[in-house]
């Protein structure tokens, strides 16, 4: 019997056909996204050096709300890339919709500067 539940298999799914069209290189790097039940992981990937660039969490931030919090991660990762070269990426939700956290991370990231 598998240990896997169905939901999270059906996302692994969608992720492997996103990442099938995808991938990140030194001069456009890959944001890669998580989304936990409390938490939100991004992370910068060179997928041609194999390599992660940089990578920031929602756990230390301090707005009240799980939106405000993404959108806050999204500039700071927005800042943290432009001081290391990158303005443009590609974007890669994890196979998690698009929409709320997901959504607000990418209007942060945005507005912080970034391009995609």
């Amino acid at each position: 019997m598998s240990t896997t539940s169905p939901k999270v298999a059906k996302r692994t799914r969608r992720h492997a056909r996103i990442r099938a069209r995808i991938r990140g290189s030194e001069a456009c790097p890959r944001l890669a996204i998580y989304r936990s039940n409390r938490f939100m992981y991004a992370q910068l990937i060179n997928d041609d050096a194999g390599t992660t660039l940089l990578s920031v969490d929602t756990r230390t931030g301090k707005a009240k709300t799980a939106l405000l919090r993404a959108k806050e991660s999204g500039t700071a990762l927005a800042e943290l890339a432009k001081k290391k070269g990158v303005t443009r990426i590609v974007f890669d939700r994890g196979g998690f919709q698009y929409q709320g956290a997901v959504v607000a991370f990418a209007e942060g990231a945005r507005e912080g500067g970034l391009e995609f």
